[in-house]
């Protein structure tokens, strides 16, 4: 079994600390995500897991073993890092099993398992290529088979498509899920990019200031979120925020929508709070709130129309069809109340 667990975990540089008591369950075979702004600590708890850095308080198993004291080497888990770090002199059949090699394992051993990892990456025909004549995208696979051919307990992936341009970035994706659905193994994914982490995921760890934010599946924290930041972070382009006054029996009154709308929330009349709705649950509809257009984002089969509020504030939407909006139009948006969602202005908890 590679379940991995963290207990409290800590880490500090210092008097500094960075992750802060940390409790979090990742199964046998599940793919997790750690997602979150720069400098939120989600690198950093990968490395913990790794070996890489030592923790300072707490505790992580991997299986039933504790190995928060013990030797990344000792661990069970390969890390394939953002930067490829292949041996520019050796070809990909010497650098996918030169690890191996070096351990000591037989020569019969190491062929099977390069031509096992080989088979699985797609790699045959570049075996006897050295990394100089390989795409990003061809040396990235390299380094992932790297790590098959050690035949981890749990893969750990630290922002390994960063390097990639985007169209490399769709194809990487869709080969780290074949991967993972071919090998099933455990597998922990850092990245800065929610799109990588709903499109990857089966558990996503939402992280900040070294904290958990929040922990599901990807439709959970999308159609669920807990707090301003979650709903925010989670979907793309992100959720619009609009400033709002709790009013009697749950209702909302948003200024810039002009209307006070029923919720069904709870909380105290006159807290304020903000009003969140997704982009792709508005409407440009003629009988809604009038809205200025400043510009409209068209990318073919969909475009983003970023209108401006008699209050001043933003508003994204959502556009499909052959009719879009266009920079100087006044438009009318409406949408289903259902779809909303109201966060507590100061403490940016959600009200239910």
């Amino acid at each position: 079994m590679s379940e991995v667990t963290l207990n409290k975990v800590i880490k500090k540089y210092g008097e500094v600390q960075v992750i802060h008591g940390i409790d979090l369950e990742i199964k046998d075979g599940e793919f997790c995500v750690f997602v979150g702004p720069s400098g939120c600590g989600k690198s950093t708890l990968l490395r913990m897991v790794a070996g890489l850095e030592e923790t300072t308080e707490g505790q992580i198993n991997i299986g039933a073993r504790d190995v928060t004291r013990e030797d990344p080497s000792q661990r069970g888990v390969a890390m394939v890092f953002q930067t490829y770090a292949l041996y520019p002199h050796m070809t990909v059949r010497d650098n996918m099993g030169f690890g191996l090699k070096m351990n000591g394992h037989p020569k019969a051993e190491i062929k099977e398992k390069v031509a096992e990892a080989t088979r699985i990456l797609k790699l045959e025909e570049y075996l006897d290529r050295k990394p100089a004549a390989l795409s990003g995208g061809q040396r990235q696979r390299v380094s992932i088979g790297r790590a098959i051919v050690r035949g981890p307990e749990v893969f750990l992936f630290d922002e390994p498509l960063s390097n990639l341009d985007a169209e490399l970035r769709v194809e990487m994706r869709v080969e780290i899920a074949r991967l993972h659905k071919e090998i099933g193994a455990t597998m922990i994914y850092v990245t800065h990019d929610q799109v990588e982490a709903m499109t990857l995921a089966d558990k996503i760890v939402v992280l900040r200031l070294g904290k958990i934010e929040q922990v599901g599946s990807p439709m959970e924290l999308y159609r669920d979120p807990d707090n301003k930041f979650v709903a925010g972070f989670i979907g793309s382009p992100a959720m619009n925020f609009l400033e709002g006054t709790l009013g009697e029996g749950g209702s909302v009154n948003v200024p810039a929508l002009q209307e006070d709308i029923s919720t069904g929330v709870g909380g105290n009349a006159g807290t304020k709070v903000s009003f969140g709705i997704r982009p792709e649950h508005l409407t440009i509809d003629p009988n809604g709130t009038s809205f200025k257009v400043d510009m409209t984002e068209s990318l073919g089969g969909v475009s983003y129309a970023y209108l401006q509020a008699h209050t001043g504030e933003r508003l994204v939407v959502e556009e499909r069809g052959d009719e879009r909006s266009r920079a100087g139009d006044v438009v009318g948006v409406s949408f289903a109340h259902t779809r909303a969602y109201v966060f507590d202005a100061l403490s940016e908890m959600r009200l239910r």
